[in-house]
């Protein structure tokens, strides 16, 4: 599918120098979420809360830096684009993405990625877990058997054991879920798989929501580059929360606990999920949006 001509007026057609200021201020925004990472890298210095988000996800600094404009979009002069993937330059040097190549190669990632997403928003949330999924990684652990091993736990090993037993575990999310401790697995109540992911997947959950990010870079670059970045955004700010609320002490790097074993605690938590909750979902529908325009194009459902 080569890119729409100019006269096509379903098409948004962007000129030159407003795709590259869209790509520079993309890029720009990219470094400033990225650069202290890269900085720490530098000098080979791991950090317990910030590593995850380019470690558990794949997508590379310079991979989030790419700008892509996403589908619908043609550009004005660009034949720089010819050496994108799944772009396809025309004659007269307007790029736009080549969605019968990027279909043919993707379509069944992205018809999972929406089936999933669309099963997730009408779901109903569920905000009862606390994030009681990092402690159930630690429950019955020895201090050399702990994933964080430069993290000591707030509560020490015997009583975090006892917030585990003194609550109910309700794990909706296979990521997590696959990760508790061998003690811990069967005390979830929820008996979730890879093949079940989603028919378990939930808003409130902190990280679904954080998993936006990982199938908005999958979906790259059927989505325009800003909501990727807004993707990534909400990962950050969701995994400093589920490091705060975890077990695991992370005032040596400047944040206070959310001690979810309290009261005051786990209605800080709600708080915060309830407003993950709304930002995610929002991030969903747009990507939805996309799906559906490229469906649109295709010519059939997705």
């Amino acid at each position: 599918m080569l890119p729409r001509p100019a006269t096509d007026h379903s098409a948004t057609v962007l000129a030159r120098a407003d795709w590259q200021r869209l790509q520079r201020n993309h890029q720009e925004r990219a470094k400033a979420l990225t650069s202290a990472h890269l900085e720490r890298r530098a000098r080979a210095q791991k950090h317990p809360i910030w590593d995850f988000l380019f470690t558990y996800y794949s997508h590379t600094p310079a991979q989030l830096a790419r700008w892509y404009p996403g589908v619908g979009v043609v550009l004005r002069d660009a034949g720089e684009f010819s050496a994108v993937r799944y772009y396809a330059v025309a004659a007269d040097g307007s790029a736009a993405l080549n969605l019968a190549e990027y279909w043919e190669r993707r379509g069944a990632t992205v018809r999972y990625i929406a089936n999933l997403l669309r099963q997730t928003l009408e779901r109903k949330p569920q905000f009862g877990c606390f994030g009681l999924h990092e402690w159930a990684m630690v429950y019955h652990l020895s201090p050399e058997q702990l994933r964080h091993r430069g993290l000591r736990l707030r509560l020490g090993h015997a009583a975090t054991d006892e917030v585990v037993d003194a609550h109910r575990i309700g794990c909706s999310h296979f990521d997590a879920y696959r990760f508790f401790t061998p003690d811990a697995a069967p005390l979830n109540i929820i008996r979730t798989t890879r093949e079940t992911q989603p028919d378990f997947e939930q808003s409130a959950c902190l990280h679904a929501g954080m998993d936006i990010y990982k199938w908005a870079t999958k979906l790259a670059p059927l989505l325009p580059g800003e909501l990727v970045l807004d993707a990534f955004e909400l990962a950050r700010d969701i995994r400093l929360v589920d490091m705060q609320a975890s077990p695991y002490d992370v005032t040596d790097y400047g944040y206070q606990a959310i001690p979810i074993e309290t009261a005051a605690g786990k209605a800080q938590y709600t708080q915060l999920q309830r407003g993950f909750a709304d930002r995610g979902n929002r991030l969903r529908e747009r990507v939805l949006d996309s799906i559906r325009v490229a469906g649109e194009e295709l010519g059939e459902a997705i």
